[in-house]
């Protein structure tokens, strides 16, 4: 059974920093990509960041400049650097991969969500 495990998730002031992490655990053979999603109240979940196996990332225009994704596959671990905070950056940050477990094919999996709240 494939878990995520998000860490990292708290109170920051306005401009401050926070780092993500994810971790991946379970029977996994492969994985493609990891990433961050977040949902604020009242609004759609929305892709944040991603990265490749092959160290290819992808931002939302909202994140650009401000936020980092990084990888280390070996270890199954995603983390997502965030500078420059803003309000409007609250939001549950959820870890997301599309992976192989065991003889299944990929699929993609979740964590439970890590809450950020950003204070003005």
């Amino acid at each position: 059974q494939v878990q995520l495990v998000e860490s990292g998730g708290g109170l920051v002031q306005a401009g401050g920093s926070l780092t993500l992490s994810c971790v991946a655990s379970g029977n996994i053979q492969g994985i493609n990509t990891m990433g961050w999603y977040r949902q604020a109240p009242g609004r759609q979940r929305e892709l944040v960041a991603d990265i490749t196996s092959g160290g290819r990332s992808n931002y939302a225009d909202s994140v650009k400049g401000r936020f980092t994704i990084s990888g280390d596959f070996a270890k199954n671990t995603v983390y997502l650097q965030m500078n420059s905070l803003k309000p409007e950056d609250t939001s549950v940050y959820y870890c997301m991969s599309d992976l192989s477990a065991g003889y299944g094919g990929p699929m993609d999996y979740w964590g439970e969500g890590t809450l950020v709240t950003v204070s003005s």
